[in-house]
C-alpha cells in the first residue's frame, strides 16, 4: 500500500532523513519506534505532505506522492493522529470529529460510527474539547481521522503522555479497529507496546533504520542496540 525509496528530508540545509526505504502491506500494523530525535516525525510529515519529498520517494497504492500538497495526500486515504492531538480548542468535540470528514472520502465511518466506537465522546459531544482528559482528547484524534475514511491510518506517538490503563484501553481500540482490516503505522515510545501490536517493526537512529523485521522475530537485544546504536 505505501513504499518509500531512498526517502530523504530537509529543515533548510539540515538534513533530517538519510534514504529510509520502508513499506507497507494493505490490512498490516507498522510500528515506527527510535530515540527523540530519530527521524521518526520527520517520516511521517513527507508522508502527508508537511515536508517536502522526491515525488517518486513515496509510492501510495502505485501512485507517486512525494511532495504532494497535504490536502490531496489526505482525500487519497491517508490521515494522521498527529502527536499532542491537535484538536481544535474553539471547537466543539463533535465538531472536531466533523472536521475529519471534509474529504468527503466514502466508507464506513461517520458520526454514528465513530460515536459506537467511542461511545464517551457522543457523551461529551457538545462539550469543548479543551474539557476532555487527555486520554478523551487522543480518542477524539482519533476518531477525527477514522471520519476521513482512511485507507492508511498514521499515529504519531499515540501513548505519549497518557497513563498505562488509558494507554491499554486506547490500543483495545485499535484493536477492534484492526479487526476490520485496519492498515496503519504507529510511532510509538513504548517499545513493548509497539513489539506486541504490531506485524513488522522498523526502529530509526539518526534519520535512517537501524533495524526492521517482524515484531515478534526481533530479540529485545537487537532492538536496544539498534535503538541506542550501540
Amino acid at each position: 500500500m505505501l513504499t518509500t525509496h531512498s526517502l530523504t528530508a530537509y529543515y533548510g540545509d539540515f538534513q533530517a532523513l538519510f534514504g529510509i526505504d520502508l513499506q507497507v502491506a494493505a490490512g498490516e500494523i507498522v510500528s515506527i519506534i527510535g530515540a527523540n530525535g530519530a527521524g521518526k516525525s520527520t517520516f511521517l510529515k513527507t508522508i502527508t505532505g508537511l515536508l517536502k519529498a522526491p515525488r517518486e520517494a513515496v509510492q501510495f497504492e502505485g501512485h507517486d506522492i512525494g511532495g504532494m500538497p497535504a490536502h490531496r495526500i489526505a482525500a487519497a486515504g491517508i490521515a494522521m493522529v498527529p502527536e499532542g492531538r491537535r484538536l481544535f480548542p474553539s471547537l466543539s468535540v463533535e465538531e472536531n470529529l466533523k472536521m475529519g470528514g471534509y474529504t468527503r472520502r466514502k466508507g464506513p465511518f461517520d458520526l454514528n460510527a465513530v460515536y459506537a466506537l467511542l461511545p464517551v465522546l457522543k457523551d461529551k459531544r457538545g462539550q469543548p474539547s479543551t474539557s476532555l482528559s487527555g486520554g478523551q482528547q487522543q480518542m477524539a484524534a482519533i476518531g477525527r481521522a477514522l471520519m476521513a475514511n482512511p485507507r492508511l491510518l498514521i499515529c504519531d506517538e499515540i501513548s505519549l503522555g497518557l497513563a498505562p490503563i488509558v494507554v491499554k484501553e486506547i490500543y483495545e481500540i485499535l484493536g477492534r479497529i484492526r479487526h476490520d482490516g485496519l492498515t496503519a503505522i504507529i510511532v510509538e515510545q513504548d517499545v513493548g507496546m509497539a513489539r506486541l501490536f504490531s506485524d513488522r517493526l522498523y526502529c530509526f537512529q539518526e534519520g535512517r533504520v537501524s533495524l526492521s523485521g517482524r515484531s515478534d522475530a526481533l530479540s529485545a537485544d537487537a532492538i536496544s542496540k539498534a535503538y541506542f546504536g550501540v
